[in-house]
């Protein structure tokens, strides 16, 4: 399952996404401090998950078009330039097309990479590759995160948009051994296929989840205890997720969906408690659990639905569009609900989506190995 491809996939997927989540906690503080508040974080990110999800659903083309290895190198490239830029001010006017390009860069990257992982590992283990995927690519986030954080104050916000941009421009080195394959195109009409819509919706309500707490968990309480509780998440994704695969694989992914989404709800009703150190990270802890299990298992159940390229797009599509949704409305309502409050509304729109988990339960013969 590990071909040479698969290995090459996953170095340049690490490399960008490392470059993402150096900055995606650390631009909203940035941007905050320098006097945009917490409307100018919201924005900030909000503006790239919109470059991003508007760049995912031209993906299935941009790949009949160029191929897996041109996509990739150019979603690298839009992640990696753009992010120099970033020291010359924390004004929005520069800010906010610096987001909109590495958007754009993000949403070209994880649809070709989530793409190319399907079409790379037999269809019988799938979940288990996707897992795997799921693994390579949580690396990023359990160091960039809390690094991106910690170094901000540590060393100052210009050391880490270089080291940023440079880690992402490095995972041009692994683009040339990539298959240059163009997929078939997949029409607009097909990103939404029958038995698509279910998963990707609970999968949405946990992004909108994620974004909030990326986003506005270093402002409601310390930088140190959000580093923290963040690290425990980026921790208990991946993991969870790996075994989310190597289960649906023997006994159906659709299984997981009503537990996934319910740890994500307890995870976000702890951070009610914003300054109980314990609270915080051990919901956050079971927050990136329930994440994690929902990205294998809602991924694998759309791919049994679906086109390899259409169905990645849909499934990063729900995944950024919910996370920019997430961070530019939660900034919004801040205001009137206060933190506390505000998390406990996220939670509720987390729980609002188990009926919907009923549609992953298709019944599918599991593998025998």
């Amino acid at each position: 399952m590990m071909s040479r491809s698969m290995n090459l996939m996953m170095a340049a997927s690490v490399a960008g996404l490392l470059g993402f989540y150096l900055l995606y906690a650390t631009v909203p503080l940035y941007v905050a401090t320098g006097g945009a508040g917490e409307i100018g974080a919201g924005a900030a990110t909000g503006a790239m998950m919109l470059a991003t999800v508007l760049a995912e659903l031209a993906v299935p083309w941009l790949l009949s078009r160029i191929g897996y290895r041109a996509a990739m190198g150019l979603g690298l490239v839009l992640l990696g330039l753009p992010a120099l830029l970033l020291p010359l001010s924390p004004a929005l006017p520069l800010v906010l097309p610096v987001a909109l390009l590495r958007g754009a860069g993000l949403g070209i990257l994880v649809v070709t990479g989530t793409a190319l992982t399907a079409e790379l590992v037999p269809a019988e283990r799938r979940g288990e590759g996707l897992g795997l995927y799921g693994v390579a690519v949580g690396v990023p986030s359990i160091l960039g995160l809390p690094v991106g954080l910690w170094a901000g104050g540590a060393a100052g916000f210009t050391a880490v948009f270089v080291a940023a941009g440079v880690a992402s421009l490095a995972g041009l080195a692994a683009v040339a051994g990539l298959p240059s394959t163009r997929p078939a195109r997949v029409g607009a009409r097909r990103l939404g296929g029958r038995g698509l819509a279910g998963p990707a919706l609970v999968f949405t309500g946990v992004t909108v989840a994620t974004g909030v707490m990326v986003t506005f968990l270093p402002l409601a309480g310390s930088p140190e205890l959000a580093s923290a509780a963040l690290l425990a998440q980026s921790l208990a994704t991946p993991a969870a997720r790996w075994l989310a695969g190597r289960y649906g694989d023997r006994h159906g992914s659709g299984r997981l969906l009503a537990p996934g989404v319910l740890a994500a709800v307890a995870g976000v009703a702890l951070q009610i408690a914003t300054g109980d150190a314990v609270a915080v990270v051990a919901g956050m802890a079971l927050f990136g659990s329930g994440f994690g299990v929902l990205q294998n298992a809602t991924l694998a159940v759309m791919f049994e639905r679906g086109e390899a390229s259409g169905v990645s797009a849909l499934w990063n599509l729900a995944y950024d569009a919910g996370m920019g949704v997430g961070a530019m409305g939660f900034g919004l309502v801040l205001g009137h609900t206060g933190y506390p409050m505000g998390f406990a509304l996220v939670a509720a729109l987390m729980a609002a989506t188990l009926p919907l988990t009923r549609a992953g339960t298709v019944r599918r013969e599991p593998s025998i190995r």
